[in-house]
């Protein structure tokens, strides 16, 4: 068992993706150049099943960060490669500690968590993607479960979590334990070349219950703030990303990221979306209000208005701890 410790970024959507088609006739040999890796903790419960759906990739890496339960056992008797993390609350996290100490054999990199389902649809389509030479990544498109049951509408999710091996890593943010996330969420790679996009979904469907599911976001809304008050310039050690002279708004408080500093450049249209309005009022209820309205969760009944409503006061949970993050930091100067 190999020890390892340690974080890196995404990379700007592009406008223009192709989408493949899978066939029946796709090469499903060519599987065998991805290794996928699966970042876990106490996953002892959600890896049996995205280990089952893992058959004809060419390596399966586990990499767990001190779990208590039969996670790395489960791992061992699937035949995956069980790795030991330990952060020290730095750079690098989980994923691009992986990437810069793993010695890869295939050519590309398969970015799975343990609650994340592929199918066969799904390999068919990357089995044939990766004859194209022209891409050095994809986008991946999710299907959301919400208290056991398919979300099929509101608002949608995807992530750029299959790439050549060598073609970029995750995006790099200084941090001192913001929380007590050791893998990267909302980083995103950032990498050189073509991204295309796969349409085949990756079901998302966590079965560790509504206990985990909040104590995770509430870790997920920790970090968010504190990124956002790293990107107006209100984290002491943080330094200011804004351009000379742009303003945080009315009564110094936080107020957006509206400077083109080289860390507000390097976010993804939608990563700036949310970073410009994060810290407002109305952000809650503009969330809720697209997704559970505008983008049809409400067609996904009783799940899709309880999912909207969590997220949405997921949100206005941010909102607060910028506030609170913000008035501890000003009462210390």
């Amino acid at each position: 068992m190999s020890v390892l410790s340690g974080t890196i970024q995404e990379s700007p959507r592009r406008l223009t993706k192709p989408i493949y088609r899978m066939s029946e006739s796709t090469p499903k040999i060519l599987l065998n150049d991805v290794t996928v890796v699966i970042p876990v903790k106490n996953e002892a419960t959600n890896l049996p099943v995205c280990l089952g759906r893992l058959d004809g990739f060419g390596e399966i890496v586990v990499v767990d960060s001190g779990s208590s339960d039969t996670t790395c056992a489960i791992a061992r008797d699937a035949g995956a490669e069980v790795l030991v993390f330990d952060w020290n609350g730095q750079f690098p996290k989980k994923r691009n500690w992986v990437l810069q100490t793993y010695k890869f054999s295939t050519k590309w990199v398969l970015f799975l968590d343990a609650d994340e389902f592929v199918s066969e649809a799904f390999k068919s389509e990357v089995a044939k993607v990766l004859t194209d030479p022209e891409y050095v990544g994809f986008w991946l498109n999710y299907e959301r479960w919400f208290l056991g049951k398919q979300l099929r509408h509101g608002d949608e999710f995807n992530k750029l979590a299959l790439f050549r091996v060598g073609a970029g890593a995750y995006e790099r943010i200084e941090e001192n334990q913001w929380s007590a996330l050791d893998m990267e969420i909302h980083e995103h790679p950032v990498l050189e070349g073509a991204i295309g996009e796969i349409s085949a979904p990756i079901e998302h469907n966590e079965h560790r219950g509504l206990h985990h599911y909040i104590a995770k976001h509430n870790e997920y809304g920790s970090w968010e703030a504190e990124r956002y008050l790293q990107l107006t310039g209100q984290r002491p050690e943080a330094g200011d990303f804004r351009m000379e002279g742009e303003s945080l708004g009315a009564g110094s408080r936080p107020g957006g990221i509206s400077g083109l500093s080289s860390q507000v450049l390097a976010l993804t249209p939608r990563q700036r979306a949310k970073y410009r309005h994060i810290s407002k009022w109305w952000a809650a209820p503009v969330y809720f209000i697209r997704g559970y309205i505008f983008k049809g969760g409400f067609l996904d009944g009783a799940a899709g208005f309880h999912f909207a409503l969590g997220k949405a006061i997921y949100f206005y949970q941010i909102r607060l701890k910028i506030k609170e993050q913000y008035s501890l930091y000003k009462s210390n100067e």
